[in-house]
């Protein structure tokens, strides 16, 4: 096995384009893993931990551009305030360890339909920047997963950054699993609202072959929110309302039976979830708390 280790971004896009076959790692925590239980054995590893490019994050035209290198930690440390829902998600992964090597590059890289940050990220319609030799491109995230552990990503193309707009309302994102962290999420949920806009964003996690979209329920609470002036009013969300939002949520979702948990038990509790953070998400609405 080679292993490669560029020092600036153009170096590692110059490798991809002569190792295609090389597996890029960042923090590790999923390859690492791959590697130590013998499931993969690729020809070349690329390490992109020594490109400083893909570390740093800034603010621009009412958005945020994170590099592939941010890790979780950071995301919790410097980014709660603009990206609340990225933060909560970085928050329920794994241990303070696996926080300060994971990454959220490494997480969108690998495609994984339980990937904690996808969620958040769908819920807001994140862009996902990747580049290769030739130039760069960015990815809306809806079209980004293209199955289970697979994505839009050309062999010879690096992921550099997410695009998100700053948040303008509250978010929120909440899993089930066998415990609160050091798990694989049973399935996830992430919700953000947008209320100068008028939006509602939605994210299901690992309770499809990909990261989901509720768009029935997203336009069903815009209706709600709009037609009784409660984004204005910032009254009480009604019961009916509420229950009718977490049904098209689990309704969304194309779960499967597996050693986590059933499909019924994935749909019964991402309605609870959706019901549940839609609370959360409100009561900060109409409060002003964050």
């Amino acid at each position: 096995m080679e292993f490669l280790q560029p020092r600036s971004l153009p170096d590692a896009l110059a490798i991809m384009a002569e190792r295609p076959d090389a597996v890029p790692i960042a923090g590790g925590t999923d390859v690492m893993v791959e590697l130590n239980f013998d499931r993969r054995r690729p020809e070349a590893i690329l390490d992109l931990t020594r490109v400083p490019e893909l570390g740093a994050w800034d603010r621009s035209d009412g958005g945020v551009r994170v590099g592939a290198g941010v890790t979780y930690t950071r995301a919790i440390a410097e980014l709660a305030g603009d990206l609340p829902g990225l933060a909560i998600a970085a928050r329920t992964v794994g241990s303070p360890q696996i926080r300060n090597r994971g990454t959220i590059g490494g997480n969108l890289g690998s495609a994984s339909p339980a990937g904690d940050c996808h969620p958040p990220l769908l819920a807001v319609g994140a862009e996902v920047e990747v580049a290769s030799a030739g130039g760069a491109r960015r990815v809306p995230i809806d079209e980004f997963f293209t199955g289970p552990k697979q994505s839009a990503l050309e062999p010879d193309e690096l992921i550099c950054a997410v695009h998100l707009p700053a948040a303008t309302g509250p978010q929120q994102f909440a899993k089930i699993g066998t415990r609160n962290a050091m798990v694989i999420a049973v399935c996830s949920f992430g919700l953000a609202l947008d209320p100068a806009g008028g939006r509602v964003g939605t994210g299901i996690g690992s309770a499809g072959p990909t990261p989901l979209r509720a768009g029935e329920a997203e336009e069903f609470l815009e209706g709600v929110l709009s037609s009784e002036d409660l984004w204005s009013s910032r009254a009480p969300l009604g019961e009916a309302a509420v229950a009718r939002f977490g049904e098209l949520v689990a309704a969304a979702a194309r779960p499967i039976d597996d050693v986590r948990g059933t499909a019924a038990y994935r749909s019964h509790a991402l309605g609870v979830l959706a019901r549940r953070t839609l609370g959360w998400a409100w009561d900060e609405h109409r409060t002003g708390r964050s």
